[in-house]
């Protein structure tokens, strides 16, 4: 995930990994060690219960069950029993290991994207389930191929909205502070009514679209930043 954040394409992989390693405390890094082993566990569960299983329609139930309604259900639960908040994170905080969790409860998804184009292939399907996940999705939103969404949680999505093919809706950055420092910047991303993404865009953590924006292709907004009147602003992160 932290191949994901959107530094990458100025801090080379291996020099976020040893900033991020040195920012954290051996309990936190042993930590995050066992939460990586979650996506595989989750697999192998879901294969050794259908192996198991008798029947068709039991084999059925659990891979459904398992792959697509109970991870939505843990991370909601998670975030029920410890809200997430907004803001800028340390690396080495609870709010951070928090966040890292939620992450691995996804990552399945992530790795195989088809899982997701699948559930587009039935109209409001895939917003439904986006909402299983505790994001706020709107009527009628359009779901071109390719969209991608890391945080499915941390969204708030309006009325009629449109994305174009292989948008990215990133609702967590990591990032060097002034003191070059890795942080966590995390918070919804929310976009207004009646507004369309132009393909291939980045919107990232705690990005706002006002109603009836439109977004041209390709574009990047860095976190914390408002969109209105065709112009995008910045506002202070949260601390």
């Amino acid at each position: 995930m932290l191949e994901d954040s959107f530094t990458d394409a100025a801090v080379p992989a291996g020099e976020v990994r040893r900033a991020t390693s040195a920012g954290l405390s051996r309990r936190s890094r042993m930590a995050m060690l066992l939460l990586n082993a979650l996506p595989l566990c989750h697999v192998l569960a879901i294969a050794v219960g259908t192996v198991a299983a008798r029947g068709a329609f039991a084999r059925m139930v659990i891979i459904v069950g398992g792959l697509y309604l109970l991870p939505p259900l843990l991370v909601r639960l998670l975030f029920w029993l410890r809200p997430l908040p907004a803001g800028n994170h340390a690396l080495d905080t609870s709010a951070f290991l928090l966040w890292w969790a939620s992450a691995q409860g996804q990552i399945v998804f992530c790795r195989f994207p088809f899982l997701e184009e699948l559930l587009r292939l039935v109209p409001g399907l895939y917003s439904a389930w986006l909402r299983l996940w505790g994001a706020r999705i709107g009527r009628l939103t359009y779901w071109a191929p390719g969209v991608a969404v890391l945080d499915r949680s941390l969204l708030e999505i309006g009325d009629g909205v449109i994305f174009g093919a292989g948008v990215r809706l990133n609702s967590h950055v990591i990032a060097e502070d002034d003191s070059g420092i890795l942080r966590l910047q995390v918070a919804p991303v929310k976009i207004g009514d009646g507004c369309r993404i132009g393909g291939y865009s980045l919107l990232t953590a705690g990005t706002v679209v006002k109603g009836g924006q439109t977004l041209k292709a390709f574009s990047l907004s860095p976190p914390f930043a408002v969109w209105h009147e065709g112009r995008r602003a910045r506002i202070a992160v949260p601390q």
